[in-house]
Order: structure tokens, then sequence, then C-alpha cells
């Protein structure tokens, strides 16, 4: 259940089947996050168990996400974020911890019509793709999830790519949160 807490609570940090694409370079902390992402979401694990979301900002365009399973409030694991609007999408970025290769995962998120809080993770074989065709540079990298790849392209060029409304495909929704108490 670990690898799974990590992957639905954190923000989905993780993609569900261990794979990462992950990022030599962090997000800039210069801008604020939209309000409504603040606040106690809850969604549900893949056995039906609930869990809680607590998003707070910690300082000027930082953020941090404690996730919980609602049957045991005490495993609490918290992250440490910032988020930057490029195109039409909300991106998030967190530093990994050194088993899961160190360095920063990216994920998109967004706000559907029902104000939930849906966020996507990129899709590995389209970023292997990408650095096949030398749109991206990178390279593959294990850890003790599984395989993944280390994007060590500049982040202007990583969000060239993922702005271009051809490769909105790369995005897979990851986790789907309600706010609490709807």
């Amino acid at each position: 259940m670990k690898t799974w807490r990590l992957a639905v609570l954190a923000l989905s940090f993780l993609l569900l089947g261990g794979c990462l694409v992950t990022f030599k370079d962090p997000l800039p902390a210069h801008e604020a996050a939209p309000d409504e992402l603040l606040g106690h979401w809850t969604s549900k694990n893949a056995w039906g168990e609930p869990l809680n979301l607590q998003i707070s900002r910690v300082g000027e365009h930082r953020y941090k996400a404690v996730s919980y399973p609602k049957a045991s409030p005490a495993q609490r694991d918290e992250y440490l974020f910032t988020v930057s609007r490029h195109g039409s999408r909300w991106y998030l970025s967190a530093p990994l911890p050194a088993r899961l290769g160190g360095h920063y995962f990216l994920a998109g998120f967004e706000f559907d019509d029902k104000h939930e809080l849906v966020v996507y993770n990129l899709d590995l074989e389209q970023i292997h793709q990408a650095i096949g065709q030398q749109v991206l540079h990178g390279s593959t990298v294990d850890t003790v999830e599984g395989a993944g790849v280390l994007i060590d392209s500049a982040m202007s060029q990583v969000f060239a790519y993922l702005d271009d409304p051809a490769n909105a495909d790369v995005f897979v929704e990851a986790v789907r949160y309600r706010r609490a108490g709807r």
C-alpha cells in the first residue's frame, strides 16, 4: 500500500506503474497558485479507502501538500512544491527523495466544471518518443519503483513541448480530488 499511497496521496507525484518522468530543474517559485488549490481535498484509493489531502501556503509562492488515509491520520506524508502556469495548464513541481531518483517531479493540474482537482502525470512512453525524436533531451534512470527517465532539457524547451496542442496526449489523468465537505 505504501507505493499506492505515495502515488495517490502526494498529488500523484509518482506515476502509478512506478515509472517516473523527472527533471533536473524545478519550476521557479515566482508564481502564486490559484486560491482554489488551497484547502482540504478528498479522494479514494484503488481499494475504495478514503484519502485526505491538505494543501497550504508555506511561503511566498511555495506550498505544502499533506496527505494521509482517513483511517490512519498519523500516517502523513508531506511534500513541498511550487506551481507555474504555461499555456492553458497549471503545473506543479516537487523534489523527490533519493530512493526515487531525486531531482524533481512535474505534474499538470486543473479544476474541472465540477470544481474537482484533477492531477495529470506525464506518459512515460510519450516522453521516450520525444527523446527519441530529439525534441527533449534525457536519459533512462533506475529507481526502487522501476525504470524512469530524467529530462535535462531547459524548462523553456520542456514547456514549449508540453504547451503544444499536438502533444496534449502526453498527459494522463492520475487522480481526481473533491473538495472536502462536498
